[in-house]
Parts: structure tokens; sequence; C-alpha cells
């Protein structure tokens, strides 16, 4: 670094603190550079929405992105936006939404169970995070919606993947390895996203008080019918109080099916829905287009565990698993529901030691799904796998990090121990 960029780096940025907020990527590279000289582990933050998530990690300094913000591109005709990776999910939703458009892979909401109050995280939070809402059957991940990046390597060099529009696609898509790294890999700088229309309008069936069984049969018919659902969950009895509508009396569990279209084709496809499923005039009811959008919204911000104080594990099994994998982790006092039409549990434990993971581990693993371990109590945070890794992965993941940050400075063992 020379004279002068020191000075200007001293301007902006006192590298005697413990704590980074940079407004600029040239700071950004500065720091970076800085830490890579001297060996200094930073962690990278950006609203925190989820910085609880990942093992805990020695870190001399943070890199807090959260002042580095803004929308720098917008073509609702293109349907894509560019916006710099501190951005929050609110704010681009509300620029969407002015012309009818939408984040379709609907991110969660983890406000309500790490920090008492809505939180949906900023755009590099999310992609780095990788976690999908209940559209992800429908619609894919949120690595599928990253169209490019622009990031800062752990040498401060830049790097830059994709392009700007659908069609683009040059070489080898690097999205798929920064999306669900949770920082390893790279400090996201730009991000460029996939954005798409909002559905005319939106109708959700609830089926009546099935047993679990019968839901994932239902689920299973439903995701493949013509009527083209875009969201499918099961939630057991006792969350039932949680799903208070004026179109919903009944008591007992129940399953939702979101439909979603033109106006003129929701009521076909919901009676074609319904003939398929089998299910008579008295099992079902169906949630209007306000009562929908509020029902996905308690689920997109698992309303259900707001007040969790016990520990929260994210577990995807195929769906045909699902049933059998329930019934082995009933031993456990569990508390559950279901999305992604089945595949996706959602799994509350109000006790848990290194045993019960471990068992729970193997009940997972041997019906080829994985699990991520969301909240936990801290002092079991240090002996346990938070992400669901095997040996072979393993070692690629050692590989990809010392390619992207070879000095291992960027949220050190975050993931794994090691990388």
């Amino acid at each position: 670094m020379s004279m002068e960029e020191k000075q200007n780096f001293q301007t902006s940025q006192d590298f005697s603190q413990s704590l980074f907020k940079p407004k600029n990527r040239s700071d950004i590279v500065k720091i970076i550079k800085e830490c890579y000289k001297k060996n200094i582990p930073l962690e990278i933050v950006g609203l925190k929405s989820k910085n609880t998530i990942g093992r805990n990690f020695q870190s001399e300094k943070t890199l807090d992105l959260s002042g580095y913000t803004g929308i720098i591109e917008y073509k609702p005709e293109e349907l894509y936006i560019k916006v710099k990776a501190g951005t929050s999910i609110k704010e681009i939703s509300s620029e969407l939404e002015k012309h009818n458009q939408q984040l379709a892979f609907e991110p969660n909401d983890f406000g309500n169970i790490f920090l008492g109050k809505s939180n949906e995280g900023s755009i590099g939070g999310v992609v780095s995070c990788n976690f999908s809402g209940s559209r992800r059957f429908k619609v894919g991940s949120v690595r599928d919606h990253v169209l490019g990046f622009q990031g800062i390597n752990g040498r401060g060099e830049t790097i830059k993947s994709g392009g700007t529009v659908v069609k683009n696609v040059t070489g080898y898509d690097l999205s798929k390895l920064i999306s669900g790294s949770f920082g390893t890999l790279t400090v996201l700088t730009e991000l460029s996203i996939k954005v798409l229309p909002k559905p005319e309008t939106s109708k959700t069936l609830i089926v009546n008080n099935p047993h679990l069984k019968k839901a994932l049969d239902y689920l299973n018919l439903a995701l493949s019918s013509s009527a083209d659902p875009s969201g499918g969950v099961f939630y057991p009895e006792i969350f039932r109080k949680n799903f208070i509508f004026n179109d919903l009396t009944q008591e007992g569990a129940l399953i939702g099916i979101r439909v979603e279209g033109p106006a003129n084709s929701i009521e076909v496809r919901l009676d074609r829905l319904c003939k398929e499923l089998g299910i008579l005039k008295d099992e079902f009811s169906i949630l209007e287009q306000k009562q929908s959008n509020i029902f996905w919204s308690k689920t997109r911000q698992l309303e259900v565990f707001s007040q969790l104080t016990g520990n929260l594990l994210r577990v995807v099994v195929p769906a045909s698993e699902t049933f059998n994998v329930i019934q082995k982790l009933k031993k456990y006092e569990i508390n559950y529901f279901l999305d992604w039409g089945g595949s996706l549990i959602w799994l509350q434990l109000d006790k848990i030691n290194i045993k019960m993971i471990r068992e729970i581990k193997e009940i997972i693993s041997n019906a080829s799904g994985y699990f991520t371990v969301l909240k936990i109590e801290e002092d079991l945070k240090a002996s346990i796998d938070i992400f669901t890794i095997d040996p072979v992965k393993y070692k690629i993941s050692e590989k990809i990090k010392k390619s992207f940050d070879p000095k291992r400075i960027f949220n050190p063992g975050k993931m794994y121990s090691g990388v």
C-alpha cells in the first residue's frame, strides 16, 4: 500500500478499531488487503438476521456491510435488479412492489426467532445462507436466482461472475459456490438478482385435520397435479392456534396448498385439485387472497416458533422419507412442521445433547438427507456439527476455501473446523 493509499485509508477507516463499517467498495478492498497482509481473522456481517447460525469462531476484526447499501440498477422489463450486498430485503421488496414484481424465492424472515422482531436481513446475507421459502420446489433456490455477482476474495482481489440478464451465461457459475458458503469464501459487494412478476391472485386450499401419513400423500399428489401449486405445507394440531382466520373454523392439523396465477384460472385449478385429491366439501376450506397472503407470510416468518426458547433444526430429506424420519424422531419430544411439499422439516426440540444430535444426524443421513442447526444452546456449539457434510465433501470444501481465501481470514471455522 503506497503512502497516498495509506493516508486515504486512514481518513475513512482507522485500522486500530475492531469494527469496520465501510460505505464504499474501495475501503472494503483496503480492509481485506490489510487483514490478508497481517493474517487477521475477519468476521463478515450484514444486518445480523442470521448472524448466530454457525459455529462460534475467533475473529480480531469485524467487517459490517450494513452501511454498504443501494440499488445500482433496476430494469423491470429485463427482470433483474442489481444491488449492493448490504441492501436490505425490505428495501428491495419495496422497490419491486412499485412494478408488481417480487423475489420469487421468498426469503425466510428469521428476525422473530433470533432478534424478537422482524428482520429479513440483507441480500448479501440471504445469498450467503441460501435459505429459500415455500416456492422452492417450483422456482428453485436462492442460488438459482443469482444472475451474477462481484466480490472480494481473501487476497483483496476482485471476483466477477455471471451477468445481469437471464440469457447471459459465461464460464463456470461461481454463484453456485458462494451461495450457501456463509461468508467463508468471499465478501460479496454487488449482486444481480432475477425478479419475477407477482401473481395476479393467490388462494390457498386448506385440508382440515389430516394425519401425517395422509398429509404427505395429499402433498405428493398436489405437487404433481396439473393445478400447478406454488406452496405446500403441513402444520400439526399444536400449531392450529396460530392460524385463526374467518375461513378457518375447524380444529386439528392442517395442510396448506397455494395456487397462484390469473384470477380466471384459480377457481378451475382449485376445483380440479380437490377432485384429484378426492376430498369432500366438509374436509376443506379456501383462503381468499388476503388471508392466503397472511397464511404464507406467517410461514415465511416461521411464526409458530416466534416464542422459541429451545433448539431449532432445519432438515431436508426426500419427501418419500419424511414419514419414517418423523416417526423415528418422535422419541425426542419434537415439535415440527413441513414445507416444500413435505421435504423440508422445521424441527424444534426443548432439550438436546450431543448424543441426541448424533442420533438425529444418523437418522437423517440414512434417509439421504441433511440438517442445519439454526438455534442451539451456546455450550453445545463447539461440540457438534452445525452443518452436515461427509469426509469427501469436506476435503473439497477445504480446497475451495484455500483457493478463495488462502489465509482463512473470512469467518474462519464458521461452517466447519478448518474451513
